[in-house]
């Protein structure tokens, strides 16, 4: 197996954007997987673009394009995720943990849309699937825009595109953490 092509859409290292702490687009070749890895005090939210991928911890659940998985590593945990047949495109979230000394858990949004709970104050996401040719006017916020070209960060305001495209939109507590005070 090999791993991901993976494209940085965003990876701030000032505390700018509060608890993200970076976002990736990344594409799995069918079969492929990440490796057996670790995580522990933070939040990892992966957006399935096309595809599927099967989440290697726990009950080993399979998530299709739309769905949406919430692991929360807490105190930490080691896992894999592996893409199925026609391979996977992922947009991988990062965020600081909200409880870093919780126990992991793991979540699963079949075909996610609108707001999504995640169990946290400093952090919402809303999500659209939208059609090729359809306007939408969503949220204000952090305003990304995933189609077959990559995941733009645009200025909040309508979006209208000539191809399907996933809209997410984060609103976050953007309060400067303390480990970047000056």
């Amino acid at each position: 197996m090999t791993g991901p092509r993976q494209r940085v859409v965003l990876e701030p290292d000032d505390g700018s954007l509060g608890p993200l702490l970076r976002v990736a687009d990344d594409r799995l070749a069918p079969g492929a997987g990440y490796g057996l890895h670790a995580h522990s005090a933070v939040d990892v939210v992966a957006v399935v673009l096309a595809g599927s991928l099967r989440h290697r911890w726990a009950a080993e659940p399979v998530l299709a394009a739309g769905d949406v998985a919430v692991l929360r590593a807490g105190t930490g945990l080691d896992h894999d995720e592996v893409a199925g047949d026609e391979g996977a495109r992922v947009l991988q979230c990062y965020l600081r943990s909200a409880a870093p000394g919780a126990e992991p858990e793991h979540e699963m949004h079949r075909a996610a849309a609108g707001w999504l709970a995640l169990g946290r104050t400093d952090a919402r996401l809303w999500l659209a699937q939208v059609a090729a040719g359809v306007r939408i006017d969503p949220p204000t916020g952090l305003l990304l825009v995933a189609g077959s070209h990559g995941v733009d960060r645009r200025e909040p305001g309508p979006v209208e595109e000539e191809e399907p495209v996933t809209v997410l939109v984060w609103q976050l507590a953007t309060d400067r953490p303390h480990w970047a005070a000056d």
